[in-house]
Order: C-alpha cells, then structure tokens, then sequence
C-alpha cells in the first residue's frame, strides 16, 4: 500500500528563554515493512539542523531557533510504500542489541498477576506474547469501532473526538507499556513504537478522524526477530501503519520534544496515495 502522509504541528513558545530547541523523531527509516519514498519536514531552521541517528538507531533531528512570538509550525509531507509482513520486522541492521530493550522503565511496569500467568508455560514465545496482548485487551477494554476514534498526540497523551457516548478508555500508549513491562517481566526485549497508522474503516471521514498519530510495541523472538503488536487493536501491524521511531517507552520515542516545554496543536491527515 502506498500511504500519504501531511503532518501539521503548531505551537507558541513560552516566553522567557532567547532560544527554543526542538527534537524531532519525523523520518520514518526505511526497513522490511515500509519504503519512504519521499519525505520532507518544513520549518524554520531546519535547513541548519543537526542530524544524528540515536541509541535506538532513530533518525533525529535538533533545530535551534530564536524565541519568536509567533507560532511556530512544523509541516512534514510524505509517502511511503508499505507492506504487512504480520507484523515481522525481522533483524534490520545497525540497530541496538535486543537486550538494551530488558530494561524497565517508570512507565513500563506490569501487576505481578499479570506476569505470573504466564511464567512456567510451555508455549512458544510468539504464542505467549499474543496471549499476552489479549491478557492486556481484557485488562484495559478495548475500543468500539464505531462512531469515535482516537488520535494519539505528540507527547503520549490523546484526545477524542465523539459524536455518540462512548467510555473512557486509556490511551493508545497505556496499552503498549502494560504489554512492554509485562513482556520485560518474563525477561523478553519489547519496545514502545511511534508511528502513524491508516483507519481504513474510516478513511473518508471528512473530518480527518481516519488520520492517528499512534502508539504500539514491539518484541523479540530468537527466530523471527523483532515482531510488532498492538494491544489496542488487538491486531500486529499491518501495511496501514508506518514506524516512525522506538524507544524504552513513549517518552523516549516522542515525535517533538521542545525546551522549555510546548504543547503542539496538530492536523494530520493518512490516505491511500494514487
């Protein structure tokens, strides 16, 4: 499937410092599951920005600017060919050794019953971990795929938008950390996974709705490598998501960092590209 991909985020920078420093984790890296095939971030400064690739292997970028008192966009366009390997990333090269990903993190801790389900079983790894992803369904709720959908923002939160009443549920981030820490609890490497993703149920709602900013992990098996899971969706990855970066958990992937700290207000818009 070939996706495009127009991200707007704005935002004011606070008053006070003379300079504004923004990380942004906005290129997606080329891999087994998707093809960039053009990709260009807009902004202020980007022109002069120091670009690094991380300890994840992300690509990142740090643009410095002057405080201005006008809002300060970032437009990212794009599209990228993707393919649904179910949800196998495989080994791609030049990345960390799987075990950086044991560790635990504030944000990735599961309750020990949780764990304790699965130790001792003489399941297959992968068959554990899609146990472990309905475990975490069934822990947290999971969303109708009716009137609502949820748009995940730059920082781990989310926000809704409803036209019926519908329950509260947590953010896509939520679920990835209970399914990370419990994974890291029985001594797998898993890790939390920015990106974007197509809701092909509703790619022509007028309203962008079919548009999220999404959250979801990944972990590893000895023989087939890295494989991605969405406890939200109870559903491993498709060829209508795009990974955009990794980390332990979501503060350590986030699209935007910016110091001192603003929040963005953000436009995206994913659909099929002719």
């Amino acid at each position: 499937m070939r996706l495009a991909i127009d991200h707007r985020l704005t935002l004011t920078a606070p008053a006070g410092p003379f300079q504004s420093v923004f990380h942004l984790l906005l290129t997606p890296p080329n891999g087994p599951t998707q093809s960039v095939e053009r990709w260009d971030i807009d902004m202020a400064g980007f022109e002069t920005a120091g670009r690094f690739v991380d300890g994840f292997g992300n690509v990142a970028h740090l643009v410095n600017q002057p405080r201005s008192e006008d809002e300060v966009t970032i437009h990212v366009r794009g599209t990228v060919s993707t393919r649904d390997t179910h949800g196998v990333i495989g080994r791609p090269a030049g990345e960390p050794v799987p075990a950086l990903y044991r560790r635990l993190t504030t944000a990735t801790k599961a309750p020990p019953a949780l764990v304790a389900t699965f130790r001792g079983t003489k399941e297959s790894r992968v068959d554990v971990l899609h146990s472990l992803m309905a475990r975490v369904g069934d822990m947290l709720g999971l969303p109708d795929e009716t009137p609502a959908q949820t748009q995940m923002q730059a920082d781990g939160g989310q926000s809704q938008s409803q036209t019926t009443e519908q329950k509260t549920l947590p953010a896509a981030a939520d679920y990835a950390h209970l399914f990370i820490g419990a994974a890291r609890a029985l001594d797998i490497p898993a890790r939390f996974v920015t990106g974007y993703r197509l809701n092909e149920t509703n790619e022509t709602n007028e309203t962008n709705e079919s548009a999220v900013l999404h959250a979801w992990a990944e972990a590893f098996d000895d023989r087939l490598g890295w494989i991605g899971f969405d406890p939200q969706r109870q559903m491993c990855p498709t060829d209508a998501y795009v990974r955009l970066a990794v980390g332990l958990d979501a503060e350590m992937a986030t699209v935007l960092r910016t110091v001192p700290a603003a929040e963005p207000v953000q436009l995206l818009t994913v659909s099929r590209a002719e």
